[in-house]
């Protein structure tokens, strides 16, 4: 098959796909494993699982979403590509539960069967001598660096399979800050990928959604195993505000501004890469995080919270609101104040409900609070500068 025949022509507009949307599915049913995964183990040792766990999963999808950006899904070799994909993504999400337990091997075999497969596909279905399979024999080679890593730490037991597969992911996630530097063969540069930018962001958009949507469901399925009654109703409608105020947070200007970053950047290759590659990592660990502690506080909304919960579900919003930092520096150079000013209040929370022992529906009211003021603050001072702006121009106007 033509290498060109699979590939998108980059100067069109397309958004995701109706295949890529199906495919998400897998990565639903992921993220709940990860969730799960950490609310089972909630100590520092679980905690440490399920990031690693969580990267994984990350790496799997977004790489798939990079291919998609340039591979066109309306090409049957493209949907087996991707059908194929998906169906070890679901092995590997099976897997997640006991992944670093009987179940290790399923999860790293079906993990490099994904990157390899999708890798190897991209490399040699573009044209010899192109800029595109040079770029893919790089990825490729580290792809094919990393597997025995992954392979090995699955045989292995215990600790020792944490400590393999760590750098497993030091080898994946190295791979496109160097990107994919292999000493025998030719250097490409940030120019070997085009970036379609609407599809681009909008994968990522989507992706925030699939992890939103987690907490919608962990709250809802949480919410109807216990007796519904007010304090259930206050903890319900508490997590349900949490969620609907993570989903402004990220959506109400951000998601805007990112896109108009990536379409009009003169490399959008390294702009991809650090704001969405990485710079999402974690907006997701954030969202996660939260999911986790609005169970906690649903399933004890009396009774106060013990080290592990209240670390758990001040985490949560900390973690999301100071993931914004390195976006907006990537952007602006500047700080998000407000946001950091929010993560610092759901710090201070934390320590006071350490000391006096609250309920943690009062814990989990207070963070709600910090992220409510978040938002009315940057709402309020949008507004305000946007009249401030408006009379300015008024003022310049010469009277008739």
């Amino acid at each position: 098959m033509p290498g060109s025949r699979a590939r998108r022509d980059q100067t069109e507009h397309y958004g995701a796909s109706t295949l890529e949307l199906f495919f998400d599915l897998v990565f639903v049913f992921a993220i709940t494993q990860v969730t799960h995964l950490l609310l089972e183990h909630l100590n520092w040792k679980g905690a440490l699982e399920s990031a690693m766990v969580l990267l994984v999963v990350w790496w799997a999808w977004q790489y798939t979403t990079w291919a998609t950006n340039e591979l066109d899904t309306d090409r049957l070799p493209v949907r087996f590509l991707l059908l194929a994909i998906m169906l070890a993504s679901l092995l590997m999400a099976v897997a997640i539960p006991e992944a670093f337990g009987e179940k290790g091997l399923l999860f790293a075999v079906s993990y490099v069967l994904i990157q390899i497969g999708r890798q190897s596909f991209l490399t040699f279905t573009a044209e010899p001598g192109t800029i595109a399979r040079a770029r893919g024999l790089h990825i490729l080679t580290w792809f094919c660096f990393a597997a025995p890593f992954w392979i090995g730490g699955a045989l292995a037991e215990g600790d020792t399979r944490i400590y393999i597969w760590l750098f497993a992911l030091l080898i994946d996630y190295t791979g496109p800050l160097f990107t994919y530097f292999v000493p025998w063969l030719k250097k490409v540069g940030t120019e070997a990928w085009q970036i379609g930018s609407g599809h681009f962001a909008e994968r990522f958009q989507l992706f925030t959604i699939i992890a939103l949507g987690e907490t919608i469901v962990l709250t809802g399925a949480t919410t109807s195993s216990l007796d519904f009654n007010l304090t259930t109703a206050l903890a319900f409608t508490g997590a349900f505000i949490s969620t609907a105020c993570l989903w402004w947070l990220y959506f109400n200007y951000m998601a805007t501004i990112l896109v108009r970053v990536l379409d009009e950047a003169e490399d959008r290759t390294a702009i991809g890469r650090d704001i969405f590659t990485y710079g999402h990592i974690p907006i997701i660990a954030g969202i996660i995080l939260c999911a986790v502690g609005d169970e906690i506080v649903l399933a004890h909304p009396t009774e106060y919270l013990h080290t592990p919960d209240l670390i758990a579900v001040v985490a949560g919003p900390t973690v999301y609101l100071l993931s914004f930092v390195t976006v907006r520096w990537k952007l602006t150079h500047g700080l998000p104040w407000r946001r950091m000013t929010g993560a610092f209040a759901c710090v201070l929370v934390g320590v006071f409900a350490s000391i006096v022992h609250p309920a943690a529906l009062v814990t989990g009211a207070l963070l709600l609070l910090a992220l409510i003021g978040v938002i009315a603050h940057e709402y309020f001072f949008r507004w305000h500068r946007r009249d401030a702006q408006k009379a300015e121009r008024t003022a310049e106007v010469p009277a008739s």
